[in-house]
């Protein structure tokens, strides 16, 4: 392996003191503007670049920001909406010359413990935030490190996640979605087709953004007059495998439901498979939407119905959020793009003799 070069290599292969390299590539006073310029000359030729832990030791910036997942890695593979994210992410601080520090974790305690570990080794300059929860504990445990962040998915309105028992500083930014404005479209396409047995094939529970489109549909059911034995929710873990579980045993029920809500794409294309499978003609006797568009929605037969909003757009956004952050600016909040239902053929009126 080949090594790498050294403050030492430079000054002996440009000819001067080790202290003279040191003080031109850290644009300190000391040396003359010729000297500077070849110093840095033979540091590019040698391909020489600053060693971040030592960096970290004299209090610059990194270089690096994080994002952790707590998710189920089975579910990520699959997914389009964090390849989307982390795509528009990556195209911000790409061109800010600022690496991407990723890791996958099994729940939200390991997380802070990553948060931790990366605050003491000085490892991230900040941190992207996804999948806020309630009770959520790490804008608190944030505050306490001074590690800045954006959390990605906060409400545009409606209950936020319940606050710390104890106020931490401020240094949490975020980026925010219009779930309740989303589940509201999709509640006048289907009722205005006459869907009145709605069932939402939803993710993981403790989410807040799960939470929130549970409770927007059902304040949106109540408000076109539909109950909850009409309308209601069932949790998954937003795998193809659960989505599956949870449409067969939905349109095992007697009086099953006309139309499924599904909160990704991936257990959209599972739900219409097993329609197939069942002999339930989409959308003849069964109405499908995936909450996320993506390629599948667009490639299954029929084509879905779905949100379409721009999750590369979602993640710069966030991105730009954190490095303004980290450029001395205070925390703020910024709204997405509101998404657009995008009706297609896997949604029509239910047959007449299945809604009053």
């Amino acid at each position: 392996m080949a090594r790498r070069p050294t403050i030492k290599d430079i000054a002996r292969q440009a000819g001067v003191s080790e202290s003279a390299v040191s003080f031109a590539l850290n644009d300190r006073p000391g040396v003359s503007q010729d000297t500077r310029a070849r110093i840095r000359r033979v540091a590019e030729e040698l391909g020489w670049q600053p060693n971040s832990a030592a960096r970290a030791l004299s209090g610059e910036r990194s270089g690096a920001v994080g994002l952790v997942l707590a998710r189920p890695a089975h579910t990520l593979g699959v997914e389009s909406f964090f390849l989307q994210l982390v795509s528009g992410i990556q195209e911000v601080l790409s061109a800010a010359r600022t690496a991407l520090l990723f890791q996958v974790v099994e729940d939200i305690d390991a997380e802070c413990a990553v948060y931790r570990r990366w605050w003491a080794e000085r490892r991230v300059d900040g941190v992207l935030v996804v999948d806020p929860r309630i009770r959520d504990p790490r804008p608190a445990l944030l505050g306490r490190l001074g590690l800045p962040a954006v959390t990605i998915g906060e409400p545009e309105t409606g209950t936020e996640p319940e606050p710390a028992t104890e106020p931490e500083p401020a240094v949490v930014s975020s980026v925010r979605a219009d779930d309740a404005g989303a589940m509201a479209q999709v509640l006048d396409h289907l009722h205005g087709l006459g869907h009145r047995r709605i069932v939402h094939i939803a993710g993981l529970p403790g989410l807040a953004h799960t939470v929130r489109r549970m409770d927007s549909l059902r304040t949106e059911a109540a408000r076109r007059g539909l109950g909850p034995d009409q309308v209601r929710s069932v949790v998954t873990d937003y795998s193809d495998a659960e989505g599956a579980a949870a449409t067969r045993r939905v349109l095992a029920e007697p009086g099953p439901p006309t139309a499924l809500v599904y909160d990704n794409d991936v257990m959209a294309v599972a739900g219409s498979a097993v329609a197939a499978e069942l002999g339930i003609p989409v959308p003849g006797r069964l109405s499908i939407v995936a909450w996320d568009d993506s390629a599948l929605c667009r490639v299954t037969h029929p084509r879905l119905t779905a949100l379409v909003r721009d999750t590369a757009g979602f993640g710069r956004l966030a991105a730009e959020e954190l490095l303004a952050v980290l450029a001395g600016g205070p925390p703020g909040v910024r709204i997405s793009e509101q998404p657009r239902l995008e009706p297609r053929e896997s949604t029509a009126p239910p047959p007449a003799h299945t809604e009053s």
